[in-house]
Formats: structure tokens, C-alpha cells, sequence
């Protein structure tokens, strides 16, 4: 199981964006689906996805969060063909907001959002080789510019196998950023690849719910551990979701998590959701009494 995986936030769209991103990319498939009764939201829809073999998650559960490019999404590609292929479909009924042109950092890019919001960075890496198609890239704005690398070194200090990859700074009058703030940054946490910039433009977007990011645990400790390291704002602590202190929502969840939410049973799936709807941290041993009846 992928102990990192991003998770997208719909009105209604999970599953029709989820077909359209599984027919672009080899090794795509959707998993499974799932309704959840009697939420705030009503009846909400899970999708379990992968894309390039990396497991994503997305849920319809109404119009409360909107995508923005503070966590955008980067596909690496080794041949402009695949670069033309792919801004062709996701930038049709979006909003381009780097155009498809050669950079100093690559010979094809564009940045753009597709028809659901959804921000994607499409890369020309020439014979580079490709460890990891897609990769998660945080963009620091407003108060938090020029906190990349602070960040960097705190998730390295939560997460037990972490790494930084590489990181390039910003030199003297260069953009409107300071000299020595991160213009890209990778770094790789529990075996995935994350990238992160700084940008002091004046955005009018930063992080929130729309992407966030589910830790799957294994036990209780595992659980009290993240959710002690991470969580920085009491108010957003809700059904296991909790924010960090740059604002990056992230989902601490047990690994029977999955199963329960998959029974057939729908006294054991009521009883369940109706348990982990109170909580703010999950409670392992609450969720499997609540199974049990």
C-alpha cells in the first residue's frame, strides 16, 4: 500500500474526472467506488484510482473546496509528442496558466488547469529517466513565500524515510523572489517524490482542502504520532483531516479504514460512519467496536 496518497475533492465530478484522467495514462485504472450515507454533504462517492501506477483517491462530496495551483500536479514526459498529447486533452476547457512554450528548465512545459480546476504541469525531460510519472508539487504563496525549504525539512522530520533530492534557489534579482528562496525543490517522503517552490508574486490562492494528502497507518501510535506532529489548527481537526502549520491539509487513517467503508454490510458500513463522523482523530479501536455492532 502506498503510505502517501493524494486525494482530490469534487462536487459531484469524482468519478467522471476520474475516467477522463485513467484514459490518458498507461497503467491507469479505477479501483473501486464507494457511496458513504448521511454525511454533511449527504451521499458522498470515494474513488479509489491509480495513474501511472501512483494510488490517488477523489471524492464528490459537494461544492465546499475549490482547486487552486498551490498543489499542482507535474507529469514528466520523455517525448514532446507525449508533452503535445497530454496539454491537448487536460488544457481543453481549462485555464492555461504557464503556455505551452520552451523554457530554460525544459524544451516544452506548460501550466495549465483542466475543466475541473485540477492544475497540472506538463514537462518535456528529454532522456531523463522517469522513476515517477506524477509528482505533487506545493507552490508557498502569500505569508507562507520563502517557507519552502522550512517545510522541506519538516516533513523530512516527521516522516521516517525522507529525503531531500535536490534544491535550486533563487539568486540575486531574479523574479520578484529573494535571493536563496527555493525556486524548485524535490524531496521524497515514504518512497514518493514531492516538489516544492516559493513564488512572492501576488497570488490570490493558497493551500486548502480541495488536495490533500491521506497517511495510511497501521496502528494506534502510528495514528497519535502524525496527528501530534502535524496537526497546527484545532478548528480543521474533523474525521481524521487536520492542517499543518503552512496550511497543507493532510488525512490520518487507519489501513482497515478501506475495508470497512467496502463491506456489503450496510448495518456494519452505517454504524461505522455514523462512529468516524464524530471524530476528530481516529480511534482505532472505536472504529472496529462500531464494525463488530
Amino acid at each position: 500500500m502506498q503510505k502517501i496518497v493524494p486525494h482530490l475533492w469534487y462536487d459531484k465530478e469524482a468519478v467522471e474526472a476520474a475516467t477522463f484522467y485513467t484514459s490518458l495514462f498507461p497503467e491507469s485504472e479505477i479501483v473501486k467506488t464507494t457511496k458513504i450515507y448521511d454525511t454533511p454533504s449527504g451521499t458522498a462517492e470515494t474513488v479509489t484510482m491509480k495513474l501511472a501506477g501512483q494510488d490517488f483517491m477523489a471524492i464528490s462530496a459537494g461544492p465546499f473546496f475549490t482547486f487552486t495551483p498551490a498543489i499542482s500536479l507535474r507529469v514528466d514526459c520523455n517525448s514532446e509528442e507525449e508533452v503535445s498529447f497530454l496539454w491537448g486533452k487536460l488544457s481543453e476547457g481549462g485555464s492555461v496558466l504557464m503556455p505551452l512554450d520552451a523554457y530554460p528548465f525544459s524544451a516544452k512545459y506548460g501550466w495549465t488547469t483542466d475543466k475541473y480546476g485540477l492544475s497540472w504541469q506538463i514537462m518535456y525531460v528529454a532522456d531523463r529517466e522517469i522513476t515517477q510519472k506524477i509528482t505533487p508539487t506545493l507552490m508557498f504563496t502569500g505569508k507562507n513565500a520563502g517557507k519552502a525549504e522550512e517545510a522541506i525539512y519538516f516533513y523530512i522530520s516527521v516522516f521516517n524515510d525522507a529525503e531531500v533530492e535536490g534544491m535550486d534557489y533563487y539568486g540575486v534579482k531574479e523574479e520578484l523572489d529573494a535571493p536563496g528562496t527555493v525556486r524548485h525543490a524535490a524531496f521524497q517522503l515514504e518512497g514518493q517524490t514531492f516538489a516544492a517552490m516559493d513564488s512572492a508574486y501576488k497570488h490570490e490562492f493558497t493551500f486548502n482542502e480541495a488536495i490533500s494528502f491521506i497517511v495510511n497507518c497501521e496502528t494506534q501510535d502510528e495514528i497519535d504520532y502524525f496527528w501530534e506532529n502535524l496537526s497546527f489548527v484545532p478548528e480543521a481537526e474533523q474525521c481524521g483531516w487536520l492542517k499543518d502549520k503552512y496550511g497543507v491539509s493532510w488525512q490520518i487513517v487507519p489501513d482497515i479504514m478501506a475495508d470497512m467503508l467496502q463491506t456489503e454490510d450496510a448495518g456494519k458500513l452505517k454504524r461505522v460512519t455514523e462512529t468516524f463522523l464524530k471524530m476528530k482523530k481516529f480511534d482505532i479501536a472505536a472504529l472496529k467496536k462500531a464494525y463488530a455492532g
